[in-house]
């Protein structure tokens, strides 16, 4: 029977093979006639296939979750593969070196594997379930940085924002009160950042669950904390949550953001 070595093996080799393929397309953009949305879909197609050779290859009983229209159910314990080919989409079009790969593999709800790649950086964020978390093989932890004033907190916000917006309202409120606020356009990232303490939280109400499942995991074995957006205990439907380094700074970050009225229904 496979163990969580092995099904980590297959997840890092499937990452970069997909980071790989990103790499390979981007250089088409300047070359070819095709819209840049037609090339980008084409990227993200081909780097969805090579993760779904590689990872069910190794493991053709598995299921197959992917952002791109794919959806294959389990045959196997309940082991299923949530993939993000490409996370931070408009970064990649605009040539900004702030996309990765990521991917999880779940057992019924549970996270067992989890890897981010960044191809442009060739950093290999990888996590197993009780094993730790690691950066191109060194291990990771997140920061201890225990109180909003002195934190680097990230967040998402939607596509679309107005000035009512609720997404706006806690982005601003946050913004005042942490030492610096980032949006980084890849939530996989953004998590992975927390994992390795270069961000101390990090908050979203507006992300799929193949955008996350790999980086919560990374936080989780890095030793921080992930909770739903209630502080209640993190589920991957719906993937809204609250992450930091620390308890203490994930609980004043909570009360924060929880100040911010929201909209009625």
């Amino acid at each position: 029977m496979p163990s969580l070595a092995d099904f980590r093996e297959v997840c890092e080799r499937a990452a970069r093979a997909g980071g790989q393929v990103l790499l390979d397309w981007a250089g088409k953009f300047q070359v070819r006639e095709k819209g840049p949305a037609d090339l980008v879909t084409e990227a993200d197609l081909a780097s969805q296939e090579i993760v779904k050779q590689t990872v069910l290859g190794a493991f053709p009983q598995h299921g197959f979750l992917a952002e791109e229209n794919s959806s294959i159910p389990s045959r196997d314990q309940g082991y299923r593969w949530i993939v993000d080919p490409l996370d931070g989409t408009t970064n990649y079009v605009h040539g900004i070196p702030a996309y990765c790969v990521s991917i999880a593999l779940e057992q019924n709800g549970q996270l067992q594997v989890g890897v981010v790649y960044d191809p442009v950086a060739d950093q290999c964020f990888s996590a197993a379930k009780g094993q730790g978390a690691t950066l191109n093989g060194r291990p990771l932890g997140v920061s201890r940085v225990s109180q909003l004033r002195d934190a680097v907190v990230a967040s998402s916000l939607p596509p679309k924002v107005t000035r009512e917006s609720h997404a706006l309202a806690e982005f601003v409120e946050v913004a005042l009160a942490v030492q610096s606020v980032r949006r980084m356009g890849s939530s996989a990232l953004n998590l992975c950042y927390v994992a390795a303490g270069r961000y101390d939280a990090y908050w979203s109400q507006y992300a799929h669950v193949w955008d996350i499942a790999a980086g919560v995991l990374l936080i989780q074995e890095a030793g921080g904390l992930v909770t739903d957006a209630a502080g209640g205990e993190f589920r991957l439907d719906p993937p809204h949550f609250v992450a930091a380094g620390t308890a203490p700074l994930h609980a004043e970050l909570m009360g924060l953001l929880g100040k911010v009225a929201r909209p009625a229904g």
